[in-house]
């Protein structure tokens, strides 16, 4: 199936998530800027580009369902994709796409995204203009993929994206971003999801790595015996906790970043 992803609203959200981690990776604030910019002004609570993306992922995070209830969730995702306005969803996919090609570069649309045939197959299950035999294969592999868990075959999803691309990502990826930690890989993940779902996910999860990296701190501090360093931990330790009672905010990203970093080379010691 030829698939036109700059009109898939989960690939634009997608790319635009690796965009923004590849930014904040390389301390590029203007970049960076400009790609939070785009995801908030496009996916804001009420645009039609939300409502949409939560579609696909009531359907694309869904896992070992029973098939009765995958069927019944497809059932109503379809149902409440019908009643979608298809007109404003085409119109802000224009602007994003065009925000996108003016702001950022045609190179964006080059980001892998590995789960790039689920949406292409969830894209193809809302597209009205599908043959019925079609869009009825589409409907059971996601079935298939609801009822089995996320046990996707990583080189079935490669083969939907040029060899040439992959391969390019790929070895930029490994010398630049292989040696995030995997903390911090989470934490990066649930910033930027945090724009579609006003910051829930990212708060709970943050009161469980603060707490983490609060105590790991003070349990480095009591164990030094230099006091300079006993001075700075506490300072580490406060910081953590004033987080709590305030927004979060990208400064505060790059901070708990690095004394995810601090943390792990304090144990490592």
């Amino acid at each position: 199936m030829k698939h036109n992803k700059k009109r898939n609203t989960a690939f634009i959200y997608e790319t635009l998530s690796r965009e923004l981690t590849k930014a904040i990776v390389d301390k590029d604030q203007g970049r960076k800027g400009l790609v939070l910019s785009i995801i908030k002004e496009s996916f804001t609570p009420d645009s039609p580009l939300t409502a949409e993306l939560q579609l696909y992922k009531a359907l694309l995070d869904t896992e070992n369902a029973k098939p009765a209830m995958a069927e019944r969730i497809l059932q109503e995702t379809k149902f409440a994709y019908s009643k979608i306005d298809n007109k404003s969803v085409f119109d802000a996919q224009s602007r994003v796409i065009a925000a996108i090609n003016k702001n950022l570069g045609q190179n964006v649309w080059s980001n892998f995204v590995p789960n790039f045939k689920s949406l292409a197959s969830v894209s193809a299950i809302f597209n009205t203009k599908m043959p019925v035999k079609t869009k009825v294969l589409f409907e059971q592999q996601i079935i298939d993929k609801m009822t089995a868990g996320s046990t996707l075959d990583e080189n079935q999803n490669l083969k939907t994206i040029d060899n040439l691309t992959y391969h390019s990502f790929i070895k930029k990826f490994n010398s630049k971003y292989t040696d995030l930690l995997q903390e911090q890989k989470d934490l990066l993940n649930r910033y930027i999801t945090s724009f579609a779902d006003d910051g829930l996910e990212l708060r709970v999860y943050l009161n469980e790595e603060l707490s983490r990296l609060k105590t790991l701190v003070q349990e480095a501090k009591k164990a030094t015996e230099e006091l300079m360093v006993a001075q700075k931990l506490e300072g580490v330790a406060e910081y953590l906790e004033e987080f709590r009672k305030r927004e979060f905010t990208d400064n505060d990203l790059n901070k708990v970043l690095k004394t995810q970093e601090l943390v792990k080379e304090l144990a490592a010691q």
